[in-house]
């Protein structure tokens, strides 16, 4: 694409000139996101301060020119990536913390305040944030809102909008608006669930007001190792039919279990077919029963062992076995890609099957991480894409497993979000009439299509409509 010098001039004259990046060398850390599929920004920009985010984005609109946000590319889906060229516009900059409010529980956070970051400013006040991505130490609340993500400890909590209740938004034409606030329940359409897990195809946060949560003050966290993937699968719905909500409920399978042995050591069973990591927290009478009670429902699924955490020494090796797993990965795999289908939770052993028979037919390995108290499962289809085939045969069984997650009754994304990956499947979960709809609000937002096209929402073939605007899609 070509870019006017005026339109440079002018963004240069916002962000400074070290905030404009055009040199393609420049712009390689920026090809994607950690889904491996490459766009090629025009331009990357970046924001000095939050105020300096809708001047950009007018200037941009002026122009023409489709653009998208970005934190820190920790993203799955590729709804961070610019498959369609225009400007990338980096967050990362934005990481004040404006206001810490123990009192009422709540912060205000500028889009480019690391996950983890929150979490440990809130400590001393003995608070936390509750959604926790395995990427928590690198990813940034912006992205979080974006893709709704979730975490280990979500199944309790709720995912990241359970856990905003005000935002600082640019929209596609460089108008800043404000959704709800400090107090709960603001009245009127709920704008804050709509821009929450949008993916910037509505806009740009710049601002959060997120929910800071007090921790219970006893957690009990048992690891139980099974045979299989399936007996795994079967005692989880165990658990949760019983009545108990844990904290946290993480699979891991036998393949991630020899990875993060080997990168990390945290003394997981190397001959279990599968582990759960069940983490039960409340008031301390009473939870050494409820302790027990999984331990009675693991053992009756076919768990030959369950250990619990003695300290929180041996409980902090669990979660950094859970937290470090992807990245154990790269030990076993040159490339991987990493699914997040949803199912019910009793169709968790079909889909176990399920992926074992794609694993075979496939002829590569597939690893499995699950936030399995939701049934949120991350099958990773590990390939080499220096090998003839295998990036072919990787597409074929990542889009096996989405389609066989619909086909259960689930869904695409738990938390990943739709990005680029996914968006060809949501004609599969929803009508016409629904797809029609989700176009219609987002040429309300945005009627030029320069908000991150081509993501979410569908276009082309049945919806050949376009958003708005030569760049929609």
């Amino acid at each position: 694409m070509t870019i006017d010098d005026s339109l440079l001039q002018t963004l240069r004259g916002i962000t400074g000139p070290d905030g404009v990046l055009t040199a393609p060398e420049s712009r390689l850390a920026y090809e994607s996101d950690a889904l491996p599929f490459k766009g090629h920004p025009d331009l990357v920009i970046i924001p000095r301060a939050a105020g300096e985010v809708a001047p950009v984005v007018r200037a941009l609109a002026a122009a023409g020119m489709p653009f998208l946000p970005w934190g820190t590319g920790t993203g799955l889906a590729g709804g961070a990536c610019a498959a369609r060229g225009g400007a990338l516009i980096v967050l990362s900059r934005l990481r004040r913390i404006l206001e810490l409010n123990p009192a009422d529980g709540y912060a205000v956070v500028e889009a480019g305040v690391v996950n983890l970051h929150l979490t440990r400013a809130a400590e001393p006040s003995g608070l936390l944030f509750a959604p926790d991505p395995g990427s928590q130490q690198a990813c940034t609340i912006g992205g979080n809102i974006a893709a709704n993500s979730g975490g280990p400890h979500t199944l309790k909590s709720g995912v990241t909008t359970n856990h905003v209740l005000g935002l600082e938004v640019v929209l596609p034409d460089g108008e800043t608006v404000t959704f709800g606030g400090a107090a709960e329940d603001a009245p009127g359409l709920d704008l804050r669930g709509l821009f929450t897990g949008s993916e910037g195809t509505l806009g740009i946060v710049t601002t959060a007001t997120v929910r800071l949560t007090r921790p219970w003050p006893a957690w009990r966290t048992l690891l139980a190792a099974f045979p299989d993937f399936e007996s795994a699968t079967r005692a989880v719905s165990a658990v949760i039919a019983a009545g108990i909500v844990p904290a946290a409920l993480e699979m891991m399978d036998r393949k991630i279990i020899k990875a993060v042995e080997d990168a990390f050591h945290v003394g997981l069973p190397r001959d279990a077919g599968a582990v759960l990591i069940v983490e039960v927290d409340g008031l301390r009478e009473g939870l050494d029963r409820v302790a027990g009670e999984v331990e009675r429902l693991c053992r009756s699924e076919g768990a030959g062992e369950v250990r619990l955490a003695r300290n929180e020494e041996e409980r902090t090796a669990l979660w950094l076995g859970r937290k470090r797993a992807a990245a154990a990965i790269g030990r076993i795999s040159a490339v991987y890609c990493t699914q997040d289908v949803v199912v019910p939770r009793n169709r968790m052993p079909e889909m176990a099957k399920a992926i074992e028979e794609i694993e075979r037919s496939s002829g590569l390995g597939i690893a499995n991480l699950c936030h399995a108290g939701d049934g949120n499962m991350h099958p990773l289809v590990l390939f080499d894409d220096a090998v003839p085939g295998q990036v072919a045969a990787q597409k074929i069984a990542t889009h096996a497993i989405v389609r066989k997650a619909i086909e259960l009754g689930g869904t695409v994304t738990g938390e990943h979000g739709v990005g680029l990956e996914k968006s060809e499947f949501l004609p599969d979960l929803y009508g016409d009439a629904d797809l029609d709809l989700m176009m219609r609000v987002k040429r309300l937002f945005d009627p030029q299509g320069l908000a991150n096209p081509g993501k979410v929402v569908p276009v082309g073939g049945w919806r050949a409509r376009e958003v708005g605007g030569s760049h929609a899609g």
